[in-house]
């Protein structure tokens, strides 16, 4: 019973909870409903009180006469306006308020109708607030259209115009004519009125919305944006700073927003020049430049615009300073710390690689920096901007110091008298007016050489460091325009040999001993004199590499060649310094930048006297450098000396270097097994070749050997062409005869694997040796063929080509090689035709050349394009420096890159290319072909070894050397080496050094009789006993032994007219 009463007392209370809860709901929903009614209500009457307001606003607008015949009151126009702005919706209500930014510009033209004067409502007591806060309402509203509209857009650019109006008209009293006449004392609360409106907008960000649209209208190769638009845009925003006299505070928003819009000073001299009028009067560059030399100031600005931006700033900074030369000259100081200060900035994110963190930048190369890719359009008008930084104007002005100062002249000097050239002096145009007075006043000026004297701490030599720090920063920071910078700074004739002269009176010994001393210090001063040195060196070595032998020996352009003389001494002692002092040693980036760049001007001297010498001989040697203790550290691998053949071998005699490559050479035999020991004997190739096939079977059996079997002893068996082996055996003597016959082979002409040269006929790789099969396997086995006989020192009489040489060596790689300067070596003829071009003083299209070489082949006119598209591209004035280089970079390399290539990879596979960098070009020659200096007869004398009965005190043998002394000229001794060794030459190192060792030996028969020396016949060439009188017979040779075969003449006049007859006719070349 209890039970059942609690459970339908508890059935009891769940019902009532349950009705409690559905009543709760139902007044929830009817809340919820009258709520939903409220709003949507509020809803629809907002939106038929917006409709009413619109409709009535249109109204409005619809009854204005658009010929301003029924003026409104400004009073109406307020109302209307503030009824716009009540219910305004930006898209809207966009037509509207463009109607009512008309109509407010057009309430301002009646001339003495002040109640018709929009403005004239400021001086209402009770609308005075109001009126304000609406204006300032609508102004803001502009700026916010005025950040997505497109100036490129025929509608937006109206519009653009009409807000851009508005702002100037209402943040300046000049318009408004209230203020004029009876309401001139109303100016000074206009202005305060004016003040207020634009601190309002300044406030809200218009310094930002000025940097868009400025951006979008000229960050294109076309500015968007009219005179007028980018006139209002500067007036804009030039007048809150002018207002606030040039405070720090609107300084730097200026800065930052406007002065960083790409070439916006270029576009203002185009478009709006008027305006610089006002930068100008104003000073507004002294003020930037003042505000950004405070170190802080100037790095809070960079970082707010980042690297591609800082740039932009720069730019217009650079063409403000070239439009400003008046505050140039007076704040040179600051003007130069700024830029540095800015450059450095970006310098710091500049890479030399790509990688996953860096962006590509068209004038700062990779940068670690995101890259507004934006800007790219602009770039060339950037580009632009930034050189005039290194233009003749700024130049001038920065390196006044140094320019103005006169070189002393040397009264009693006289014309320098320059090397020898092929080009005659009188064939040349006439040079501009300017470069003949400066080249006539050149030539009478002393030599510039160290003198010292001038305090390094002085005001003077610190301005002139500060300058060169300034183009050292832009050299390494602006990379993809590097050589425009220093084409800049080499156009001034003037400015590198005074710069030089300034160099030349630092410290007090002059220059040299001031700069080692600064290497090992830290100091600021220190720096600013190395970057100094390296600007000097940098330019110095592009106008070098950039001019011709004509410019650089007879017209000696900036630079007397005496002066180069100089110069190259002070490097040369420079580098070495550098190098035996371990200077280099844990070296900061600085300090390895001027070792890079002192080292390359100090080489493009080098090889520029290599291949036309202006030094006297021994100059590039070091008389303090010990040979003795050079050659101990490298056999103790010590650094110093390893880094003094990477970089500076010259300063070792050529001799030495010759022995150090023997030297290298016989290591690596030892290292690879190949020299015989009493323990082990070096594997030995084998190889059969029949005379009549000889560069076929050497070609087959040599191109499969392997690298280090084609370094080891090859035996060489030759078949006759009825297939019978050839008597002899092969002691490296019938390998010599060998290599000398397939190299003098496969250099003939007449292959057409090699040409000659016009005028030398020096040997390169034949352009159309693509005719022969497998032409390019050939090249590799030539160079392996020329690489053994060079590994082997064996001298070969093949003369090569200079600027073939140089590509062997690996010049053609470097940065700084002028295919130009190697043109003569190839075609002089075509060489002078080419530098006329470039001295040309009229219209070069007038010739009608274009960027294509027309070339005879094989009877066909074949047109070879020196770029993409350049048979249609005529050569100007202005390109044609580049047709000169295109045209002998494709003589040189293009038509010859896949046989040269192929080449120096057979030669490398045996000669390391680390081995001959110690060798300039002519040095190589002698490696390959033997000293080009006249034959040491005593030197031959000492080395020669006599067999058949001969001996020194011999009297044939005492004639021989008495005619080869007194009697032959030198041409004659040097057909007598050739027909004994097949070479004309005689070894580098000497006769000591040839194998196999001169030899003569006394022979009474002919060769096919001749069965080889026996006790009989060695007896009677002792005693000068004869057989029979040997007056007929010619002395013959046997070239793969060195062997001269000298019949036993009776009489001195004998011996002399049968050797000349024989050398003459070349008789010898036979194997004994």
């Amino acid at each position: 019973m209890f039970g059942t009463s609690q459970s339908a007392r508890a059935q009891f209370l769940d019902k009532a909870r349950q009705a409690r809860e559905e009543r709760r709901g139902q007044k929830e929903k009817e809340r919820a409903a009258v709520q939903i009614q409220a709003v949507a209500r509020g809803f629809l009457c907002r939106c038929r009180l917006q409709r009413d307001i619109r409709k009535e606003i249109d109204e409005f607008f619809d009854t204005i006469d658009p010929t301003g015949a029924n003026k409104r009151s400004a009073l109406s126009l307020f109302k209307i306006a503030r009824k716009l702005l009540f219910i305004f919706r930006a898209r809207e209500d966009e037509l509207r308020f463009g109607m009512l930014c008309r109509c407010i510009l057009s309430s301002m033209e009646p001339e003495n109708e002040p109640k018709v004067w929009y403005v004239s409502l400021a001086l209402s007591k009770e609308l005075t607030v109001l009126w304000i806060k609406q204006i300032k309402d609508i102004l803001w509203i502009c700026c916010k259209y005025l950040k997505y509209l497109k100036p490129d857009i025929l509608q937006d650019s109206k519009l653009i115009s009409l807000y851009l109006t508005l702002l100037v008209n209402f943040t300046d009293t000049s318009t408004w004519k209230i203020v004029r006449g009876k309401g001139e004392s109303l100016r000074p609360t206009m202005n305060h009125l004016c003040a207020n409106i634009m601190g309002h907008l300044n406030q809200n960000g218009l310094y930002p919305v000025l940097q868009i649209l400025l951006r979008n209208g000229l960050a294109r190769s076309r500015p968007s944006l009219t005179r007028g638009m980018l006139a209002a845009s500067f007036t804009l925003a030039s007048r809150p700073v002018i207002a606030a006299h040039f405070s720090d505070n609107l300084l730097r928003p200026f800065l930052i927003h406007i002065m960083s819009v790409p070439a916006f000073v270029a576009h203002l001299s185009m478009l709006a020049p008027k305006r610089l009028v006002v930068l100008e009067y104003h000073d507004f560059l002294r003020k930037f430049i003042l505000f950004l030399s405070r170190r802080d100031q100037c790095v809070d600005v960079c970082e707010c615009l980042e690297g591609s931006h800082t740039l932009c700033l720069l730019g217009n900074i650079i063409h403000l300073g070239y439009l400003s030369s008046r505050v140039l000259e007076e704040e040179t100081k600051h003007f130069v710390k700024v830029l540095i200060e800015m450059l450095s900035y970006c310098q710091q994110y500049v890479s030399l690689k790509r990688s996953n963190l860096t962006h590509w930048h068209p004038v700062l190369g990779w940068f670690s920096q995101s890259v507004d890719y934006g800007l790219n359009e602009s770039m060339p008008l950037l580009t632009k901007q930034l050189q005039y930084l290194w233009g003749v104007r700024v130049i001038r002005i920065l390196f006044r110091d140094i320019l103005s100062k006169k070189l002393l002249e040397n009264p009693e000097a006289s014309h320098v008298v320059a090397t020898p050239s092929t080009s005659p002096p009188n064939s040349l145009p006439v040079k501009s007016l300017f470069k003949r007075a400066f080249q006539k006043s050149s030539s009478v000026r002393n030599i510039l050489k160290p003198i010292g004297g001038k305090r390094v701490d002085s005001p003077e030599v610190q301005k002139v460091c500060n300058v060169c720090v300034l183009y050292q920063t832009a050299l390494t920071t602006l990379t993809q325009i590097r050589l425009q910078i220093l084409t800049g700074l080499t156009y001034l004739d003037e400015l590198l040999p005074k710069l030089w002269a300034f160099i030349c009176e630092l410290g007090p010994q002059g220059g040299l001993k001031l700069f080692l001393e600064c290497l090992n210090s830290d100091n600021e001063d220190s720096k600013r004199l190395l970057a100094m040195l390296t600007l000097f060196c940098d330019c110095s070595r592009h106008l070098i590499t950039i001019l011709d032998d004509i410019e650089v020996y007879e017209e000696q352009i900036s630079f007397k060649v005496e002066e180069l003389v100089t110069i190259s001494s002070f490097l040369n002692t420079f580098i070495f310094k550098m190098l035996w002092d371990g200077l280099l040693d844990n070296a900061k980036p600085e300090t390895l930048e001027l070792f890079f760049s002192v080292h390359g001007w100090l080489m493009v001297l080098y090889e520029r006297d290599c291949r036309r010498r202006f030094a006297p001989d021994d100059h590039w040697l070091r008389k303090d450098l010990k040979l003795s203790v050079l050659f101990q550290e490298l056999e103790k691998d010590r650094k110093r000396a390893h880094l003094i053949l990477q970089f500076i071998p010259h300063v070792i005699p050529h001799k030495n270097r010759v022995l150090l490559f023997r030297n290298m050479v016989i290591k690596e035999k030892e290292k690879l097994g190949l020299v015989e020991t009493s323990s082990a004997s070096p594997h030995v190739t084998h190889i059969t070749i029949r005379r009549s096939r000889m560069l076929e079977d050497g070609y087959e059996q040599l191109r499969q050997l392997s690298q280090n079997a084609m370094k080891g002893v090859i035996r060489v068996k030759f078949v006759n062409d009825l297939g019978v082996d050839e008597a002899g055996i092969d002691q490296d003597g019938v390998f010599k005869e060998f290599l000398e016959e397939i190299i003098k082979r496969v250099f003939d002409p007449a292959l057409n694997l090699f040409k000659t040269t016009s005028g030398d006929e020096r040997l390169y790789p034949s352009p159309t040796s693509y005719i022969h099969e497998n032409y390019l396997q050939l090249f590799e086995f030539v160079g392996k063929m020329l690489g053994k006989a060079v590994y082997e020192g064996i001298v070969v009489d093949v003369p090569f080509a200079s600027f073939f040489l140089s590509q062997l060596l690996g010049h053609h790689h470097s940065i700084f090689y002028s295919s130009v300067d190697e043109l003569p070596s190839l075609d002089a003829e075509f060489y002078k035709n080419l530098t006329s071009i470039k001295r040309y003083d009229g219209d070069i299209s007038d010739l009608g050349l274009t960027l294509s070489y027309d070339e005879d082949v094989m009877g066909q006119l074949v047109c070879h394009e020196l770029i993409p598209g350049g048979k249609t591209i005529p050569v100007t004035n202005e390109n044609k420096i580049s047709y000169i280089h295109l045209m002998a970079h494709f003589r040189m390399h293009t038509q010859i890159k896949n046989q040269t290539a192929a080449l120096i990879s057979g030669f490398r596979s045996i000669i390391k290319s680390e081995w001959i960098r110690m060798f300039s070009t002519p040095e190589l020659q002698r490696l390959i072909s033997g000293d080009n200096a006249e034959i040491d007869l005593e030197d031959l004398k000492k080395h020669t070894v006599y067999y058949g009965g001969f001996h020194g005190s011999h009297r044939v043998i005492i004639w021989l050397w008495d005619i080869l002394a007194n009697d032959f000229t030198p041409d004659e001794r040097a057909m007598f080496l050739k027909f004994v060794t097949s070479c004309s030459r005689p070894p580098l190192l000497g006769f000591a050094y040839l194998k196999p060792p001169f030899s003569i030996r006394c022979v009474e028969v002919s060769d096919d009789q001749d069965t080889g020396d026996t006790l009989g016949s060695v007896l009677r060439g002792f005693f000068t006993i004869r057989k029979k009188e040997p007056g007929g017979r010619l002395p013959t040779s046997s070239t793969c032994f060195n062997l001269l075969k000298l019949p036993n003449y009776s009489k001195k006049s004998i011996l002399r007219e049968k050797l000349r007859y024989a050398i003459s006719m070349n008789t010898g070349f036979e194997l004994s």
